[in-house]
């Protein structure tokens, strides 16, 4: 069975920083590219970063150089460091494991990002 279990959303004061980590299991870790997603309300969930089992990344134009996607292949882990946050990226941060050569695509359950002051 193939989990991905998000964790590190919270509330933050804008300017701040938050890490998010997403734990895969039931994969075979290395063969799939991993990413960060996320909708706002209303809207279509949209990529915020990915990563390849060689560590290229790919970043949303909203979020680069504010965000850095990070992988750990040893601990099945990804991570999300999320610097300068803003009120606009406030919403539902999902992990997603592609396997590109056979077109699968996994969810996590989300995680809620808060930036209030």
């Amino acid at each position: 069975q193939v989990q991905l279990v998000e964790s590190g959303g919270d509330l933050v004061q804008p300017g701040g920083s938050l890490r998010l980590s997403c734990a895969a299991s039931g994969i075979i870790f290395s063969s799939y590219v991993m990413g960060w997603y996320r909708q706002a309300h209303g809207k279509q969930r949209g990529l915020v970063a990915s990563i390849t089992s060689g560590g290229s990344t790919q970043y949303g134009d909203s979020v680069e150089g504010r965000f850095t996607i990070s992988r750990d292949n040893a601990k099945n882990t990804i991570y999300l460091q999320m610097n300068s946050l803003k009120p606009e990226d406030t919403t539902v941060y999902y992990c997603n494991a592609h396997h590109r050569l056979i077109g699968r695509n996994y969810w996590g359950q989300g995680t809620q990002v808060t930036v209030s002051s």
